[in-house]
């Protein structure tokens, strides 16, 4: 039987996020003040554009996100991440699934670096994940429209 418990990572993410929310108020909203969440986004877009370039990947603008394909497949989650203004795969680029990363570029300008233990908080099952069916679960890749749940 698999062990179906989050990675250490997760776990902490997870944590980390219950943290924050449970924090909320005025703490939440000063870490997610605009120009906080704005600053943290731009730093994670470029940390995520020099973790791309180094590892030999493609990159292109598609409005205002960047996409980096040609990665090997070890060099993120599923079947692509978005870091910031960054998305990182290997070769899941068709317009869905960018317009779906294109609100998780959002999610990032909106939360900045608090995204990453939010994003682990809200649950590594995608089509609970709050995240993730803001972003649409459809477009990403993690149903069908039959509403049957899809490979990825």
């Amino acid at each position: 039987m698999a062990d179906s418990r989050p990675s250490p990572i997760a776990a902490f993410g997870a944590r980390l996020g219950s943290l924050g929310r449970t924090a909320g108020g005025p703490t939440f909203r000063a870490i997610t003040a605009p120009p906080i969440a704005r600053g943290g986004a731009a730093f994670a877009t470029q940390a995520a554009r020099l973790w791309g370039r180094m590892l030999g990947g493609s990159e292109r603008q598609v409005g205002e996100l960047h996409v980096i394909t040609g990665l090997p497949k070890w060099a993120f989650g599923r079947g692509g991440t978005t870091v910031g203004a960054t998305y990182l795969t290997h070769a899941s680029d068709a317009p869905a699934v960018l317009e779906h990363e294109d609100v998780h570029r959002q999610q990032w300008q909106r939360y900045g670096l608090w995204f990453i233990p939010m994003y682990f908080a809200a649950g590594v099952e995608a089509t609970k994940n709050r995240f993730e069916i803001e972003a649409g679960l459809e477009k990403g890749g993690y149903v069908r429209k039959a509403g049957k749940r899809a490979p990825r």
